[in-house]
């Protein structure tokens, strides 16, 4: 008897220990939820140990995972260097007083030489990489805003796939996981058939002008280009290969350029080919945006008419989604009658679900009551320091990154064109650090942000997209820090946005657990 007593003291004592393990492990996950894993705080503390060190701060964020890129324009995300390679390769000529390419042959009576010359003339080679790129930009004569745009009009000849192999070769090194690039995927042929059909302000009329001049057909060619494009980035990359480059994990999809500064009917063709091959399920483009300087004169004067386009022309496609730059801008840029609903317009009108820049919010009517509006709707902003220093001269407390986070717009870091800028991601979240004071869970959040509003098919892993809270399905794979569980894994076969928001965390996990 005496025995039985003792074992059953030992089972209810054994049931008590349990149960305090049980409530001290809830607790402790409740307490993870509320103030993140003790990982991620270590990794935090250290990160603040090291404020004023910027090398070491650095080191630390090129490690850091950092989600997606999402406001990325191929042709300038590539390195001078590497448009002097290709040119070379192909025979193009350079003008040495403008630095411009052209093709071949080359007419030294115009002052044009072959690139290839670059390759042993070190001086060309730095001439041709300043006049191509923002380096040294304070030595040219020009201010950062006409020095940048310049460049654009002197580089090219490459094909789509050189430019995404070394695009997406150097986000994996900077510890990025998703890609969104603009580019023309057409290659003019929406803009060829919009000029021949011309504008008269009818969208109706003019969208079935389009049409009976086959402008599906454009959208066929620029299926086809990505097609081969990425076929030849693969092959550079050595995708199929044992030893593949990490650019080859790296998920790519499209953004479908609309030049703004050209005459309407051709944009507007545009227009119809980027929504067109966006609504398509199949298709690798997921968006459109309007590019090239908001301050010229004609993307100023058409502003307004190129939001009715997007208005008429958006429940036509209902799969296709807009961002759209706007608010890249600064006082003295433009009048100051156009600094004041350049953003809201983009939003309200032209349905725009992120916004790229968004420098001269506070230059907007009511600025209070849209930043209000935005979190609201949810509209992120494609934050692009780099960009917005040198060329429009904002940064540190003139840029209004904290002031979108104080009202609760979500926002992500994204590079812009960081082969112009010589920049790459890692540094837009230091310039983050040094200039603003995020720490490490707000770039984190912003990571987080990037893939929550990435232009992917399915569900979201958050229930909660502020507070980053799982789906029920995923719950307690990720507070304990599983494998997916059997649910886990059925929801994220049905979702490519949870499942590249899954491979985040994971990264995130194997990062902090290093502190």
């Amino acid at each position: 008897m005496q025995r039985d007593n003792s074992s059953g003291s030992m089972n209810v004592a054994a049931c008590l220990a349990l149960a305090l393990v049980l409530l001290c492990a809830l607790a402790t996950a409740a307490q993870s939820r509320r103030t993140g894993s003790l990982a991620e705080q270590k990794a935090a503390r250290y990160f603040d140990s090291i404020r004023e060190s910027p090398p070491q701060m650095l080191a630390f964020l090129r490690k850091m995972p950092k989600g997606g890129d999402l406001h990325s324009h191929l042709s300038g995300a590539v390195y001078a260097e590497s448009y002097i390679q290709w040119a070379a390769s192909k025979g193009s000529c350079v003008n040495t007083a403008t630095m411009t390419l052209s093709q071949p042959p080359c007419d030294p009576g115009s002052g044009q030489i072959p690139a290839a010359s670059a390759l042993s003339n070190p001086v060309l080679y730095r001439q041709i990489i300043d006049a191509w790129s923002m380096r040294y930009w304070q030595h040219s004569g020009q201010n950062g805003h006409d020095h940048f745009f310049d460049s654009f009009g002197k580089f090219g000849g490459a094909t789509f796939g050189q430019m995404i192999a070394e695009v997406a070769s150097r986000a994996a090194k900077g510890q990025v996981s998703y890609l969104e690039l603009m580019l023309t995927p057409d290659r003019g042929s929406s803009s060829l058939i919009g000029e021949q059909v011309g504008w008269d302000g009818d969208f109706e009329a003019t969208l079935n002008k389009l049409k009976s001049r086959n402008i599906d057909s454009a959208t066929l060619n620029a299926a086809k280009a990505i097609q081969e494009a990425e076929a030849e980035k693969n092959t550079l990359l050595k995708c199929a290969t044992p030893q593949p480059d990490p650019g080859c994990a790296v998920t790519v999809r499209y953004i479908a350029q609309v030049a703004r500064a050209a005459p309407l009917g051709q944009v507007f063709a545009q227009m119809v080919t980027g929504l067109a091959m966006a609504n398509d399920p199949r298709s690798k483009v997921v968006g459109l945006n309007l590019v090239q300087p908001e301050d010229w004169l004609l993307p100023m004067q058409n502003f307004k008419v190129h939001m009715e386009m997007l208005n008429f022309l958006r429940p036509r496609y209902p799969r296709a989604h807009i961002s759209l730059h706007a608010g890249e801008l600064a006082p003295g840029v433009v009048q100051p009658e156009g600094l004041t609903f350049h953003i809201r317009e983009s939003v309200m009108k032209g349905h725009a679900e992120r916004i790229g820049h968004g420098a001269s919010i506070m230059n907007e009517d009511d600025p209070y009551g849209l930043l209000k509006e935005l979190a609201r709707r949810k509209v992120m902003i494609e934050i692009c320091l780099t960009s917005n220093d040198v060329i429009l001269g904002i940064s540190k407390k003139q840029h209004p990154l904290a002031i979108y986070l104080q009202h609760g717009v979500p926002v992500a870091l994204a590079t812009d064109d960081e082969g112009v800028s010589r920049s790459d991601i890692s540094r837009e979240y230091l310039k983050a650090a040094e200039d603003h004071g995020l720490g490490y869970v707000q770039l984190k959040t912003m990571a987080r942000t990037s893939l929550e509003y990435a232009f992917l098919p399915g569900q979201s892993l958050w229930a909660d997209q502020r507070k980053f809270i799982p789906v029920s399905q995923c719950a307690k794979d990720i507070a304990m820090a599983n494998e997916p569980s059997p649910a886990c894994k059925q929801y994220l076969a049905s979702s490519e946005k949870a499942r590249l928001q899954w491979k985040l965390e994971s990264q995130f996990k194997a990062f902090e657990n290093e502190y």
